[in-house]
């Protein structure tokens, strides 16, 4: 019989859990589909709640927002990692420069 309980216990728990899952996100979808206006500083219909703030590392040192990509990756082969490796482990201040 607590088996029972239990079963009916995490069924409701379940179902309660997927309806806030669902709302949340028919939520995010209506606010995503909201009219943003534009950067314009002189517009007062908006609404301080819905003005949208860039991330600080988005930001260069003056506050204006960077452009520009932040992440620019650079195809390394095995050999030249191992040797950029290797030139760390020499150079690290623990390093006896002995060949394992």
């Amino acid at each position: 019989m607590l088996q029972l309980l239990y079963i009916l216990a995490f069924t409701i728990l379940a179902f309660v859990a997927v309806g806030n899952l669902i709302r949340s996100l028919v939520t995010v979808g209506m606010e995503s589909q909201r009219f943003q206006p534009s950067n314009d500083r002189n517009y007062h219909g908006s609404s301080p709640r819905f003005q949208t703030v860039p991330h600080p590392e988005l930001l260069d040192d003056y506050g204006n927002v960077v452009n520009e990509p932040l992440l620019v990756m650079r195809s390394l082969s095995v050999q030249d990692a191992r040797e950029q490796l290797d030139a760390i482990y020499k150079s690290s201040p623990g390093n006896n420069n002995e060949d394992v």
